[in-house]
């Protein structure tokens, strides 16, 4: 398909979080780089990395981080391309620390934000946003809500308990 898309998080610690962006950009054909790097420990190999990751094409970044969760808004801050935050739980405040810095971002440099450790609903919102320029991939977004939806009616919405 030749979309280009890449997940970054702040941590090792966050890829079980993480991966989930990666299931869902699989699942339609999306393809991604996934990058562990740090807005503190390593600001400049992060820099160089999202000038490599322009040069290649990207189309949209997902970012993910905990705690003080810079890593999405300095992303932002460096690029043109949009950027997705995911707010990871960790620490004592179960994520909302994070949550709050990245939907917080001072204006002009927005980031769009999912809720806590929902890195697969970014994933969603990079595909829906690519979908407005690849027609293939919103026909897998439209198949895959219909299939959703005649899964739901199949039963009338009735489940064994």
């Amino acid at each position: 398909m030749g979309i280009q898309t890449a997940i970054i998080f702040g941590s090792q610690s966050d890829l079980p979080i993480m991966k989930k962006a990666a299931d869902v950009f699989k699942e339609f054909g999306v393809s991604y780089t996934a990058h562990t790097l740090s807005a503190h420990r390593a600001p400049e190999l992060l820099g160089e990395t999202i000038r490599g990751l322009e040069a290649d094409g990207v189309e949209v970044i997902i970012a993910g981080a905990g705690l003080a969760a810079h890593l999405p808004g300095v992303i932002a801050s460096q690029t043109l391309v949009p950027v997705i935050g995911v707010p990871i739980s960790s620490g004592g405040l179960g994520g909302l620390d994070a949550l709050l810095a990245i939907v917080q971002m001072p204006k002009p440099i927005p980031v769009a934000t999912v809720g806590v450790d929902n890195a697969a609903n970014a994933a969603y919102l990079a595909c829906e946003m690519l979908a407005l320029k690849y027609p293939e991939l919103k026909q897998k977004l439209l198949d895959y809500r219909k299939k959703m939806k005649d899964d739901l009616a199949k039963n009338n919405g009735r489940v064994e308990l």
